[in-house]
């Protein structure tokens, strides 16, 4: 099992939605805490991490698998996540 953190900019993400698409999103990122790369997480080819797709946002994360801790560091909406 996994620890999350949720780092300081993916807090002020999460802090901006309402609604369906923010519970849908806190249930899969507590979801990680018991599968790290779960069905459908690709891995990052540009920078070092994960990301889960949610409707029409992503969830980005790196695992410290020696620790067993995920740091979700950002949570945004598909057109923005990657930039």
């Amino acid at each position: 099992m996994y620890k999350l953190r949720i780092l300081p900019q993916a807090q002020r993400d999460l802090d901006r939605l309402r609604g369906k698409i923010f519970h849908k999103i806190k249930d899969e990122i507590m979801g990680l805490s018991l599968c790290a790369r779960p069905q459908g997480a690709l891995k990052l080819t540009n920078e070092e991490g994960y990301r889960i797709r949610v409707a029409d946002y992503r969830v980005l994360y790196r695992i410290d698998d020696n620790s067993k801790v995920i740091f979700i560091y950002r949570v945004k909406h598909r057109r923005e996540a990657y930039r």
